[in-house]
């Protein structure tokens, strides 16, 4: 009984990560780099929604803090904006000026600037404490058969499982998501066959703030706590299961995501807390050995998975 709790809780934990590893997977599957800025935009949702329950909102706009729902669904609007910025100065700048913004390591090198701005601007307005986040949600689980079940890790799973499914619709069945995929195919070519690369490549940065803004959120609401540091060992493991799943994959990332959980809660059962690293790492190593593409991925690293 208590192995099988343990692999629900990492199904449940293993959400979380599915959502972060699908955006991780988008960027470096259409644009070809590493998105560095996804750690910061998961935890500015945790962190604004925060601020605003405790302080409110700026400008003397509110009396106190503001209803936690309200929070963090700005606090959600604010990780999708954040997003778009870094899409104006890491790739639509870099398409401006040089013709092709993949082929260059500045984008790379530019979202690891706007990781460490977006973390110190919040640390110097809210600062580096961890902080409880005010929620109703402090025993919301479901009991059967003596297995526990937390409802926001649950909500998280079911979502980031409908979010995948049709956003892969989405790449698949309509005009936007081919054009995305063409982009990921040559930037240059798509280009020349009609495809707006600057109204194209926006969308998936705002899929990209909205899965890691809501990651964020069901992240806050299910631990119950924020710290501007937040999203960095959430991402790390992000990593580990979107090359686990397969780079470019967006079913492998999934994959990947719920194995990835599964292991720290298996980890954490039998071994401590303390080995949840070496043992994710250690089957990220493991599987690269094995099949060095990712469980689901393809043998071109780069462009053209999709």
């Amino acid at each position: 009984m208590l192995i099988t709790q343990q692999v629900l809780s990492g199904l449940m934990l293993g959400g979380v990560y599915v959502m972060v590893a699908v955006a991780f997977t988008l960027t470096i599957g259409m644009l070809n780099f590493l998105n560095f800025t996804i750690p910061p935009i998961f935890m500015i949702a945790g962190m604004v929604g925060w601020g605003l329950a405790y302080y409110g909102l700026p400008f003397g706009l509110s009396d106190g803090g503001i209803h936690w729902a309200v929070a963090l669904a700005i606090g959600l609007v604010c990780a999708m904006a954040a997003s778009l910025l870094v899409e104006r100065f890491t790739y639509r700048y870099l398409k401006m000026k040089y013709g092709d913004a993949t082929e260059h390591a500045i984008p790379l090198v530019s979202s690891l600037g706007f990781l460490l701005i977006f973390e110190n601007v919040i640390l110097i307005i809210l600062g580096s404490d961890s902080q409880a986040f005010p929620t109703p949600f402090h025993d919301a689980n479901l009991r059967f058969e003596g297995l526990i079940v937390s409802i926001p890790q649950l909500v998280c799973l079911v979502l980031s499982l409908a979010i995948v499914f049709g956003l892969s619709s989405m790449l698949r069945g309509t005009q936007t998501g081919r054009a995305l995929r063409s982009i990921a195919e040559n930037p240059d070519v798509s280009t020349i066959l009609g495809v707006n690369v600057f109204r194209i490549v926006p969308v998936m940065f705002l899929i990209t703030g909205l899965l890691c803004g809501l990651a964020g959120i069901i992240f806050t609401l299910n631990y119950h706590e924020v710290s501007v540091y937040m999203g960095n060992e959430v991402a790390a493991k992000a990593i580990a299961a979107m090359v686990i799943g397969g780079l470019g994959n967006i079913w492998g990332a999934v994959a990947g995501g719920i194995i990835v959980g599964v292991v720290e809660a298996l980890s954490t059962h039998f071994f401590g807390a303390d080995t949840i690293k070496i043992s994710v790492w250690g089957i990220l190593l493991a599987v690269l050995l094995i099949k060095p593409q990712g469980l689901f991925g393809h043998t071109r690293i780069g462009k053209g998975k999709f």
